[in-house]
């Protein structure tokens, strides 16, 4: 099919960025408002990511912005640097990071990882977000938990700072507007709302925003002891043009280089950031009607460049993101302009709305963020890695719990560690094709090497040799095979030199001997 042009589509592209734009800006608010950072931090990510990434990107169809897979992450960051400008030093060594990845092809790292891993990553981060949004969904947003931990030192834990926002700091107007805003996403997502065009093209979020701007001034009005007090709503500068915009930008802290600190952060984020960019254009990718590919290692740099941009400016990271870049292709975007123009609709609502954004309730945002917390990390997903067997399940949460109880790069590591002791285990079964024969009471052993043996699997072969019974006839037959370790090699020539210690008569077979290897 004949590649469209960029600018081929520009009406459909138009107002598919119009949708993406009406379903960012109140995730940017959240995500910025789930991360301690910022909430005017999160905005200028979201422009970035239109304005930036889109046009350095090989994607024709995702979108890149602050991503809830890093609120962890960012949270973290903030209260291990100690201040907001020495993060954003960390965010651009990020972006350093993913450039240089992306120029070793480093693109193919998604590959590698167990997707039981990533899938527990998610969910944990899903299940993060939600215990930390029930604070601002009800009004109590001072002196709650900071840390991600469920139990500080001091003893304090996560359930019991939510018992006592519950009993000491509730504010009935902020749970009302919560629980509203609540039920029209879940409303709006049921497939019988969404065969109506309407429901489908307006975002469930916007409207929730909207309906809850209006409570908070019915209450304002009528009833003022409901009122939701100006610090549990959305704290933006007043930006009033360009000039005031530059004035309200915040810059790293460059004085912090030397802090190890601040690169452990900034590895932390490119890993992270790059798994989670990877994944996204993957997704989307498949769902393009066009059958287009992203290059993987193009897309590293763009989100490379995007944050280094984002870090400079006083932005939180980015990430390329599936919610975003769902709501793209179903707006009927054709490539991406429709980014872009997500972008520039992001840019103009700093300029022009913000007085309107200040009047946005916080409890509002936070039903946000529950409702996309729920999505990483609802029931059926561990339904269905449960289904799946233990080799996914027990890696899957074992990597939830251990980001719980310790943070996101320790509890993907102890992840991994349990995923990679399940592919060993695996390398260790299928090594080799094992036949047994009884011929005129003497046993036949047939052993044929698969067509790649790796070092993985040479615990496999020297335990299987060394269990070979006495007085048998053994044949090792490695005519299918196209590579066969060094280390697996040393094995079967080591049990040749001892086979006649238990009268096993051996025949090798396209086996090359270790002497001829040591000759290269």
């Amino acid at each position: 099919m004949k590649e469209r042009g960029l600018f081929d589509s520009v009406g459909k592209d138009l107002s598919s960025g119009l949708v993406v734009f009406l379903v960012a800006l109140p995730l940017c608010l959240g995500i910025s408002l789930a991360s301690g950072a910022p909430l005017f931090a999160g905005l200028i990510a979201g422009v970035t990511g239109g304005l930036v990434v889109s046009w350095l990107s090989g994607s024709h169809l995702s979108v890149s912005g602050p991503a809830a897979g890093l609120t962890v992450i960012v949270i973290n960051g903030i209260q291990t640097l100690g201040s907001y400008e020495v993060f954003l030093l960390a965010v651009v060594l990020c972006g350093v990071l993913q450039v240089v990845l992306g120029y070793l092809k480093a693109g193919i790292i998604g590959l590698y990882f167990p997707s039981s891993v990533i899938k527990g990553m998610l969910a944990a981060i899903g299940l993060i977000l939600i215990l930390k949004q029930i604070p601002h969904f009800l009004g109590a947003d001072e002196d709650f938990l900071g840390d991600l931990n469920f139990w500080q030192p001091d003893g304090r834990n996560t359930f019991s700072e939510i018992g006592y926002a519950i009993s000491n700091r509730l504010q009935v107007g902020s749970l009302i507007v919560g629980l509203v805003s609540l039920a029209i996403l879940v409303l709006w997502d049921r497939p019988f709302l969404q065969r109506i065009s309407f429901f489908k093209l307006v975002p469930g979020a916007l409207i929730a925003v909207l309906v809850s701007i209006g409570l908070n001034l019915l209450f304002q009005n009528s009833f003022p002891a409901l009122a939701i007090a100006d610090t549990h709503l959305v704290q933006l500068p007043d930006i009033s043009g360009a000039a005031s915009l530059l004035s309200e930008l915040r810059f790293p802290d460059w004085s912090a280089f030397t802090n190890p600190q601040v690169y452990v952060v900034g590895a932390t984020l490119a890993i992270v950031a790059s798994l989670e960019s990877l994944l996204s254009v993957e997704a989307i990718d498949k769902l393009d009607p066009h059958k287009r590919r992203t290059p993987n290692n193009r897309e590293l740099k763009a989100q490379g460049v995007g944050n280094m941009v984002s870090g400079l400016i006083g932005g939180i990271p980015i990430t390329a993101v599936i919610v975003r870049s769902s709501a793209n292709l179903n707006a009927g975007a054709q490539s991406k302009m429709s980014s872009f123009f997500h972008g520039i609709f992001l840019l103009m609502s700093i300029l022009f709305l913000t007085d309107a954004l200040r009047l946005v309730p916080l409890a509002a945002l936070a039903a946000v963020l529950l409702v996309v917390g729920f999505k990483l990390t609802k029931p059926a997903l561990y339904k269905t890695q449960w289904k799946l067997g233990l080799d996914q399940f027990l890696p899957f949460i074992i990597t939830i719990l251990a980001i719980l109880f310790t943070d996101l790069l320790k509890g993907i590591s102890i992840g991994l560690v349990v995923g990679v002791f399940y592919i060993l285990k695996a390398n260790y079964k299928s090594p080799y094709f094992f036949r047994r024969e009884n011929h005129e009471g003497q046993e036949k052993i047939h052993i044929k090497l698969s067509e790649n043996v790796s070092f993985l699997n040479k615990a496999s072969v020297a335990l299987t040799l060394e269990h070979l019974p006495e007085r048998s006839e053994v044949i090792i037959d490695g005519s299918q095979s196209t590579y066969i370790d060094y280390d697996v090699l040393e094995a079967i020539q080591n049990f040749r030199t001892v086979a006649h210690e238990k009268d096993i008569r051996l025949t090798l077979k396209d086996i090359p001997t270790v002497a001829t290897i040591d000759a290269h």
